[in-house]
């Protein structure tokens, strides 16, 4: 494959920053920022922080460095599948626990004495800024000679006419984030600030520092900017931050996933060849994209591994969701998801290897079953849908499951597989936007894949939906229909196909809750797995108060082929009188 295919242009970034006490005794600020290098670059981003301590405690400032500190430590070693959004938003939830734990502890007469402060958290990572806020620090954008302020403090007036704070890290034991995404531009500057720099600055003299700073020259434009908040009657701690966009990444690099891109495609291997010490014992499944062999490792254990196909080594986009399939695997820890089989560090080719699956695909079993007793089915519904609650746990989408990316092992344990279309949330949002593309097998896809709405968990419940429909009916809920979509127009149209019909004795209840489950609408289908699970093991309240199901809910083209002959004898009855 070409050399440069998944070559990152990164994220370049200039960064200024200046704290100090001012004319008081002790700086009650904190500020810092990361820009790293390499993997963290690419799926984390560049950070800044600034917290602001109240000056009515004497501990403030070990708030505002620990609220700091933590973000830039912590975040940078959550999960890389997160999006920017979870990560932040639970190392500061945390944070904040920790310190008004502090404060209880403390038994402090008043929280104005305790460790409060004030956040605000600015994170580049590919073509977006993500900003957290918490307080009356502030987050503006340079755009032309004005500062555009991003962030809405969060004050409080009082009878006396003084503002306290309403929401600051410490007050209470959980904080309300305010958080916003935003496209950047090369060239777009940041600012981050304590109200003892913008209280007191002059946003067009601001604007024309920043402007006339070359280089790396922002560090003495940070320092300028608060000399002049100083002299013109500052009596708070100055602290800012500026941060101005160089240039953004075109793609997400390979080296950020560690992913090897320079590895040579292998040709189809013969039983008993040698891949790394792995010994080919015989193909199990080979397409136009890739071949999946068993293998004995160099321990004994038996593995999959899979090699893509020669033909595909010129197709960048799919060797970049075969390198990450992989990825994707040593990520998710679940009984109910195939899982990567431990592989040399260096290879001599590229392939990946996973646990061998001895059993069948549940296409196979649908075939061998084909009218499975609603038990079983509920038992491996459990199943998947704890497969699929292990990836969205990680912020991820499988986006192409269907019968034929299921395993049953010969114990009965079902397990996902093909984790090749996953949509990683964390992985996602570095890439430049438009990068995307549906993935997924039409008939089982949800309408908003194919009509270009954003997905989400409810899309793969909606494929899961049309997997347990098919098991208990051998049909699909809405034909080939589903597939012919082009519009959210379209997709309204839908008709759903009862799944009780006179060959089968599914509860009716159990029908509703496929047809909820599979609702063309995201928003209209159950709130979580867990709802529909529970929908599928039990009847609601009512059940023995609704009657059998119409025949136009039922096979709504039975009906009217029924009713239309009905009334053409009708009409041959009236002109033989």
């Amino acid at each position: 494959m070409p050399k440069d295919s998944l070559r990152d242009t990164s994220l370049t970034v200039t960064l200024g920053q200046s704290s100090q006490a001012g004319r008081k005794s002790e700086n009650q600020d904190f500020i810092g920022a990361i820009v790293p290098e390499g993997k963290a670059l690419g799926l984390k981003g560049v950070t800044l922080a600034l917290a602001d301590g109240i000056s009515t405690s004497r501990v403030s400032r070990e708030a505002a460095e620990l609220a700091v500190k933590s973000l830039l430590e912590d975040y940078y070693h959550t999960s890389d599948a997160w999006t920017v959004e979870t990560a932040a938003s639970r190392v500061i939830a945390a944070t904040n626990a920790w310190l008004y734990g502090c404060n209880r502890a403390a038994l402090y007469d008043s929280p104005d004495q305790g460790r409060i402060c004030t956040l605000s958290a600015l994170i580049v990572k590919g073509c977006f800024a993500h900003l957290f806020h918490i307080g009356d620090s502030r987050v503006w954008r340079l755009s032309g000679s004005a500062l555009e302020p991003l962030t809405e403090d969060h004050v409080t007036r009082v009878s006396s006419g003084e503002t306290v704070l309403g929401r600051a890290m410490g007050l209470n034991h959980t904080v309300a984030i305010d958080y916003r995404e935003i496209p950047v531009e090369p060239g777009d500057v940041f600012l981050l600030t304590s109200d003892g720099v913008h209280d007191f600055w002059q946003p067009k003299a601001v604007a024309e520092t920043i402007r006339a700073a070359r280089g790396a020259g922002l560090e003495q434009a940070a320092e300028q900017i608060v000399a002049a908040a100083l002299e013109a009657g500052s009596d708070d701690n100055l602290s800012l931050q500026i941060l101005r966009i160089d240039a953004l990444p075109s793609t997400l690099g390979a080296e950020a996933l560690a992913l090897d891109t320079s590895l040579p495609v292998l040709p189809h291997q013969e039983a008993g060849a040698l891949v790394d010490g792995f010994r080919i014992i015989r193909m199990l499944h080979s397409n136009n994209r890739s071949h999946i062999y068993l293998a004995a490792a160099p321990g004994g254990d038996m593995v999959a591994l899979k090699i893509p196909a020669t033909e595909t080594n010129q197709d960048a986009e799919y060797m970049r969701r075969f390198l990450m399939e992989e990825w994707i695997a040593r990520r998710i820890t679940s009984a109910h998801v195939i899982e990567a089989a431990e592989a040399p560090e260096l290879r001599s080719s590229l392939y990946m290897v996973t646990e061998y699956i001895e059993g069948q695909t549940l296409r196979q079993w649908m075939a061998d079953n084909p009218n499975p007793p609603l038990s079983v089915v509920r038992d491996l519904a459990g199943q998947m849908i704890k497969g699929l609650r292990a990836f969205h746990r990680k912020d991820m989408l499988h986006q192409d499951f269907r019968p034929e990316n299921v395993m049953i092992d010969r114990d009965g344990t079902l397990k996902i597989i093909d984790l090749g279309s996953a949509h990683v949330a964390g992985v996602q949002e570095a890439l430049p936007p438009g990068e995307d593309r549906m993935m997924g097998t039409l008939q089982y896809s949800a309408p908003e894949y194919i009509v270009g709405d954003p997905a989400s968990s409810a899309s793969d419940q909606f494929s899961l939906g049309v997997v347990i429909y098919e098991m208990l009916t051998g049909r699909l809920p809405y034909r080939a229909d589903a597939a012919r979509i082009s519009s959210r127009r379209d997709a309204a149209r839908l008709v759903y196909r009862d799944a009780r019909d006179d060959g089968n004795a599914i509860p009716y209840w159990v029908d509703a809750a496929l047809r909820r489950a599979t609702h063309p609408v995201p928003a209209k289908r159950f709130a979580a797995l867990s709802e529909f699970e529970a929908a599928l093991r039990q009847p609601p309240p009512n059940a023995d108060a609704r009657g059998p199901t119409p025949l136009i809910a039922r096979d709504p083209l039975r009906f009217w082929q029924g009713l239309s002959a009905v009334l053409a004898l009708a009409v041959l009855l009236l002109l033989l009188r």
